[in-house]
């Protein structure tokens, strides 16, 4: 049969069941594209969907967030255009399979026919950090800097040895202080992760798209089973840090957590990913995604190179324009309601797309 190309929508259950049957083609089923996470990220007035590729041997999957523009407050009354993003995290495109380069031509020109016919302003796609899995988009790609990949394709002797001397140290000094590791599967301390959690939030002054609620950690327990887990590392039977990370067939990720200050001499976070890595690697996973820093090398980013030194990869996104003209008038129509409203703005440089930015003023 011929390949099929495929809008899908989570809402929708016969085309979320479908879209599930697509991912569990592929063999390594990454989190970012199973629909219930994209829905973590979808707000009222927004649709997950997957633009997908239907083959009896190869694949691609594109999961994104489709944004209605009529709702930001300072659009043209009627304004009907759209625009996309791929949910937090590394969200593809991604393919699969021999046939998926072959593929590829088709299903880019079905994608752009879509956003035509959708009024797709711009997508902004966060692209993985395997090359092998990537159906690179045609469109402008940029680089953000590195993030940090620990393989695990090491004995337990070697992997020791490639940390850096501190993390070594550390992880010393956290068992001499008695700490102990707790793998989590079913999420039965969630009380103490978000204690920990929001406590690390509100010490580094985070943007408050961090600041997840309790709902959002309920709905990856219940449906995501299997896709995540939570590492804690305890004192005096008491959790002093924590980590939930996404699990894919090949891959584990770290996505959120957070220590306790108090436990701050005793170094528990390098015992947390020092166990959690020999865990993973017990599992007969490949790598943990240590993921990168808020700025290029800064201290973010050189505290988790220290747990691999030599694995640093490219993080690119996509900023794709679909109707340039729509674009440009967006930051236009931004620019004068804001002015209307006695406020100096002017899109920032380094966001996308610049019609949602926050001012460079």
């Amino acid at each position: 049969m011929p390949a099929k190309n495929l809008v899908l929508d989570a809402s929708v259950p016969e085309e979320k069941a479908t879209w599930r049957e697509l991912l569990s083609r592929w063999p390594e089923r990454e989190v970012w594209a199973d629909p219930d996470y994209v829905r973590l990220f979808t707000k009222p007035g927004e649709r997950s969907v997957c633009i997908a590729t239907d083959d009896a041997e190869s694949g691609i999957l594109l999961p994104l967030i489709l944004r209605p523009l009529d709702t930001l407050g300072w659009t043209d009354e009627g304004c009907a255009r759209f625009d996309a993003t791929s949910p937090y995290g590394y969200g593809g495109p991604f393919q699969w399979g021999e046939r998926s380069k072959t593929l590829a031509t088709d299903f880019w020109s079905s994608f752009e026919s879509w956003a035509r016919d959708t009024h797709l302003a711009a997508s902004f796609l966060r692209l993985s950090l395997f090359p092998e899995q990537r159906a690179t988009p045609p469109c402008q790609l940029v680089d953000k800097g590195e993030n940090v990949v620990r393989t695990l394709e090491l004995d337990e002797e070697a992997l020791w040895a490639d940390y850096a001397h501190k993390v070594r140290k550390n992880v010393r000094r956290a068992r001499r202080d008695g700490l102990a590791f707790e793998v989590d599967e079913a999420g039965k301390r969630l009380d103490a992760f978000l204690e920990i959690y929001h406590a690390t939030m509100d010490r580094n002054q985070a943007d408050q798209g961090y600041y997840f609620d309790r709902d959002f950690f309920e709905a990856i327990i219940r449906d995501l089973a299997g896709q995540f887990v939570f590492f804690h590392v305890l004192q005096d039977r008491v959790v002093v840090s924590t980590e939930l990370v996404l699990l894919s067939a090949r891959h584990m990720y770290s996505f959120l957590g957070g220590t306790s200050s108090v436990a701050f001499r005793s170094r528990p976070n390098d015992l947390l990913k020092h166990e959690a890595s020999l865990w993973a690697r017990a599992r007969g996973l490949d790598s943990f995604v240590l993921g990168g820093g808020y700025a290029p090398d800064d201290g973010i980013y050189k505290y988790k190179a220290a747990f691999a030194p030599k694995g640093g990869r490219s993080f690119q996104v996509a900023e794709w324009i679909h109707d340039q003209g729509a674009h440009d008038d967006l930051v236009e129509m931004r620019a004068g309601a804001e002015r209307r409203a006695g406020v100096s703005w002017s899109p920032r440089e380094d966001y996308f797309p610049a019609y949602r930015s926050s001012s460079s003023s």
